[in-house]
């Protein structure tokens, strides 16, 4: 008896077999359209019809074949597969840095997800990345242990105009360090002044940097040094009801900045 394992290692071991039973899911196909759709030949074609009867993922109908319950329950089962295989490895160069014990959603909601990393030539990759997504958006919502220069001058630009709302949430350290800047001093109180503006500040630490952009949501990822390593942006309805829950959470207890405070 076959075991579940070599019936994957069946399935994987042909890229040939994966895509005529993928088809074969799809709507009925006669063996000329496997051959064209597949690329393969006429007897490797044979071989693998034969083999998917044999184990009745297939069966013939008018001159045609068409996937059976089992045979579409297995291709669909192996797409998922591949799937989080795929997540794996688009995850694998970065995973050390996601924060573990904030995320609570399933990473295979980061399939679609955009990482950024720096470079030599582009060291500052992760942060153009969040501020092109500043720049379009018209709600934003960040919780972060940071509020960096570059940010704040494009959230203050955008609210001031009206083209954005925004609410924050930052650690007393955060805002400390721009109100010991003259000039990041006044922007962040032009910001105060702004309409639909309000920045908070947290009770303690903040372990994440979360931006919701609209439907986004980017996060800085940086080492145990503190030091930024990359960043991820996904447009996922999961991942975007996690962030609004945690930046609730903080925002909840966090207490109004106001402009006597700087």
């Amino acid at each position: 008896m076959e075991s579940a394992l070599e019936e994957i290692e069946f399935l994987a071991l042909s890229p040939n077999r994966v895509e005529a039973l993928r088809h074969l899911t799809e709507a009925p196909r006669t063996r000329r359209e496997l051959v064209e759709l597949t690329g393969a030949s006429q007897p490797t074609l044979g071989r693998i019809l034969h083999d998917f009867e044999e184990r009745a993922w297939i069966e013939r109908e008018d001159g045609a074949y068409r996937a059976t319950v089992t045979g579409t329950l297995v291709s669909r089962g192996f797409s998922e597969l591949v799937e989080i295989f795929n997540t794996d490895l688009e995850l694998r160069p970065i995973v050390r840095w996601l924060p573990a014990d904030a995320i609570t959603f399933d990473l295979e909601h980061l399939t679609a997800a955009t990482i950024t990393k720096p470079s030599r030539v582009r060291p500052n990759a992760p942060v153009k990345r969040v501020l092109n997504l500043l720049r379009t958006a018209t709600e934003v919502r960040v919780v972060s242990y940071a509020f960096n220069e570059q940010s704040l001058e494009v959230i203050s630009e955008r609210t001031a105009s009206g083209d954005q709302q925004f609410e924050g949430v930052f650690p007393a350290a955060a805002i400390d360090a721009l109100a010991d800047d003259s000039q990041l001093r006044d922007q962040l109180r032009d910001l105060l002044t702004a309409d639909g503006a309000t920045v908070r500040i947290a009770d303690g630490s903040i372990p994440v940097a979360a931006t919701i952009a609209d439907s986004v949501v980017h996060l800085f990822l940086r080492d145990d040094n503190g030091i930024l390593q990359a960043s991820v942006d996904v447009d996922e309805p999961e991942v975007h009801a996690w962030a609004e829950n945690l930046f609730s959470q903080y925002w909840d207890d966090a207490t109004p900045l106001t402009i006597d405070q700087l």
